[in-house]
């Protein structure tokens, strides 16, 4: 292996923590990868890696070098993109993680759009609702939610507002008394998602401050479309974007509450999320803004 390639595994090793998943991020076998960090070790005559079946550890030596390997890399990179800059066509694999539900309504229509634009570059898109780290899972891109985010690393630049809104069911309505106010809420039993994706309150803007209702639950999923399910069923009181539930609200099916309090949150953020180095691919590069544009104008 050459020697750029050798500094380039192991600052993904360094970055992921782990033989296995670096050597799949850049398509080796686990051996592959340990040949290659060995033959680094020998060329550098320094041990770099604490490695047993249960630990990962860097050397301070290695922590030292992958300083300085970053910026070769990135220096690197920089210099191959200003010779290349002016006739580039964007093209590769690009990765790209989304969330299911937020994306539903328009990430097919962005991609296709985004293809014909760029027809040189191939797209393996990963669906999910759970957290990811964008560097460790080998994605390109995010289009996320903020509890999405694993580590606070990546750039992120907002792409779309979801406007909340309360709702339920006539029938819970008739179990329980109609709230007037926010500060009502807390007598009342939500269908809500769970505590490690969002603190379980919901949070009013009124007048010049915000306020923040506790609400209580019994049954919490990662899924906007299994909550609006349970909803339906009449077991309590779900704050969804008002895009998921509109035509239920129309129908009669739920009910809006407290329509003239503004909900301030922003757990309903789409965010894009990518590598925070200050060069990008000329394929990433390309989404992000053909996806700005996309959003811009829709």
């Amino acid at each position: 292996m050459e020697y750029i390639e050798s500094l380039r595994l192991f600052r993904t090793l360094v970055e992921v923590k782990n033989f296995r998943r670096a050597g799949e991020i850049l398509g080796l076998s686990p051996s592959a990868v340990s040949r290659a960090i060995a033959s680094l070790e020998d060329r550098l005559s320094s041990r770099l890696i604490h490695r047993s079946t249960r630990q990962f550890s860097l050397t301070e030596v290695a922590e030292r070098f992958y300083d300085g390997c970053c910026r070769i890399l990135d220096d690197l990179d920089c210099l191959e993109a200003d010779a290349a800059n002016h006739g580039r066509v964007p093209a590769g694999v690009l990765r790209l993680v989304a969330h299911t539900t937020a994306t539903l309504t328009w990430l097919a229509p962005l991609v296709a759009s985004f293809k014909r634009k760029h027809s040189n570059i191939a797209l393996d898109i990963t669906l999910t609702e759970r957290p990811v780290d964008l560097t460790a899972d080998g994605y390109d891109l995010g289009i996320v939610l903020p509890f999405m985010l694993a580590t606070d690393l990546a750039v992120t630049r907002l792409l779309q507002r979801l406007p909340l809104v309360i709702v339920t069911t006539e029938a819970y309505l008739r179990t329980r008394s109609r709230p007037r106010h926010p500060m009502d809420l807390v007598d009342h039993m939500f269908v809500t998602v769970p505590p490690s994706m969002h603190k379980p309150i919901v949070t009013f803007r009124m007048e010049q401050e915000t306020i923040a209702v506790p609400i209580k639950y019994e049954i919490t999923s990662n899924n906007p479309v299994f909550n609006r399910g349970i909803l339906l069923e009449g077991l309590g009181v779900g704050v969804l974007p008002v895009s998921f539930v509109e035509q239920d609200i129309q129908a009669g099916r739920l009910v809006r509450l407290l329509e003239e309090f503004e909900i301030a949150d922003t757990a309903a953020e789409v965010r894009l999320a990518y590598s925070g180095r200050t060069l990008l691919p000329a394929k990433v590069r390309a989404f992000i803004d053909h996806a700005a544009e996309f959003l811009e104008g829709a």
